[in-house]
Parts: structure tokens; C-alpha cells; sequence
């Protein structure tokens, strides 16, 4: 497969997402290891924990930065019940990630990639849609997702049900999405999106589409 630019074609930018659970990782990955450019939210969060964010986070949230990182569990315990303290941290992230996630999509152009990938978990709850060409939703049964979120260490129902009532709900997403992905049986589902894109995947092409696609 080539998913490199021929010519005049324009890089063509999907946004990643789908709720907590649902296999968006396992996606990210096989898009990753059919040689798609892929930008992580959750690594590019991680990585700005370690570095620039942490002075700030320490300064609103005292107490949750250990060696100079941010300590994620620390900084779990003192946000996720308090939607006024997530704003807060997200006022201080965001701005981080858009430019990290710039620099990705600058990098991804001049390398002659023709398809980009912009995983992003809460892409609809804040605004990405807009920034991206199309949209794929990775969705599973409600069970899955359950029994996939409580088998993770250190999580609890509370926790899983906590973090499930700051996203849009998984039937919005697929209703706004471009492309819906069903993990429930496997990456067959993903391999066919893939697919998809080596042969159609250009700017114009999903643009002047008029439905939506499953897989």
C-alpha cells in the first residue's frame, strides 16, 4: 500500500476518536503500522506532563507534580470529580497540544504522507472536528467497553463512569462521524477502512462524498 503523494495531491487529515474503551488505540496502531502518520493526544499529553505543563499544572493543582513531572495519578485524584478544576487544566493543556499537534501535521505534509491521522479521544467535545477533513468514530457494544475499561489497572466503575460522562455519548459520535468503525469482531473492520483509503483516500475525494461509511 502507498500513502505517499503523487503530484499535486493534497494531504488528507482524519480525525481519530471514539469514547473510552471502544479500541481507538488498537486502530491508531494499524494505521500506524501501515505506514499512516499518526499523532497521539494521550502520548503528546504525556510528554508535556514531562516538561512544559508541569510548572503550571503544580502552580493550580499544588501537590501533583513529583521530580518535576506531573504525577497523572495525583492529578486524576484532584480533577475528575470536579468539572470547574477540568476546565481549569484543560485552559492550560490545550494550547500545548494544539501547537505539538501543528507541528505534527507541518512534518507530515513535508515528508509526502497523503493521508495523516489526528487521534484525538475528545476530538468532538472540544471543537476538533472542525480542524480535520473526516471524521472516524471506533465504536463496541456497551458490555465490551465495560468489561475492556474495568481489566486496565487502577480502575474502578466509578472511575470508568466518571470519565464516560465527560464524553459525548458514543451514539452522537457515530451519528456526527464520517466513517464508523465496529471493533467487536477484531481489526478486520479497520484493515477495510484501510483499505479504503489507499484506493479513494484523497481530500477531493471525501469531501464531495455524501454518505456515511461503516466498517
Amino acid at each position: 500500500m502507498s500513502y505517499s503523494k503523487n503530484g499535486d495531491d493534497q494531504m488528507l487529515i482524519l480525525g481519530l476518536t471514539g469514547s473510552i474503551g471502544m479500541g481507538k488505540s488498537t486502530t491508531a496502531r494499524l494505521f500506524a503500522e501501515a505506514g499512516v502518520p499518526v499523532y497521539d493526544a494521550d502520548a503528546a499529553v504525556h510528554k508535556i506532563y514531562e516538561r512544559e505543563a508541569a510548572p503550571a499544572i503544580e502552580a493550580a493543582f499544588p501537590g501533583t507534580t513529583l521530580d518535576g513531572r506531573v504525577d497523572r495519578n495525583r492529578l486524576s485524584a484532584k480533577v475528575v470529580h470536579d468539572p470547574a478544576a477540568i476546565k481549569q487544566l484543560e485552559q492550560i493543556v490545550h494550547p500545548m497540544l494544539r501547537a505539538s499537534r501543528q507541528k505534527f501535521l507541518e512534518e507530515a505534509e513535508q515528508s509526502g504522507a497523503l493521508v495523516a491521522v489526528v487521534d484525538v479521544p475528545l476530538l468532538f467535545e472540544t471543537g476538533g472536528e472542525k480542524h480535520v477533513d473526516a471524521v472516524v468514530v471506533v465504536t463496541t457494544s456497551p458490555e465490551l467497553q465495560r468489561e475492556r475499561i474495568l481489566a486496565r489497572d487502577n480502575m474502578t466503575g466509578e472511575k470508568f463512569d466518571a470519565i464516560l460522562a465527560r464524553q459525548l455519548p458514543d451514539a452522537e459520535k457515530r451519528r456526527r462521524a464520517d466513517f464508523v468503525v465496529d471493533t467487536s469482531n477484531g481489526p478486520d473492520p479497520v484493515r477495510a477502512l484501510r483499505w479504503w483509503m489507499c484506493r479513494c483516500c484523497s481530500k477531493p475525494a471525501v469531501k464531495s462524498r455524501s454518505m456515511r461509511l461503516w466498517w
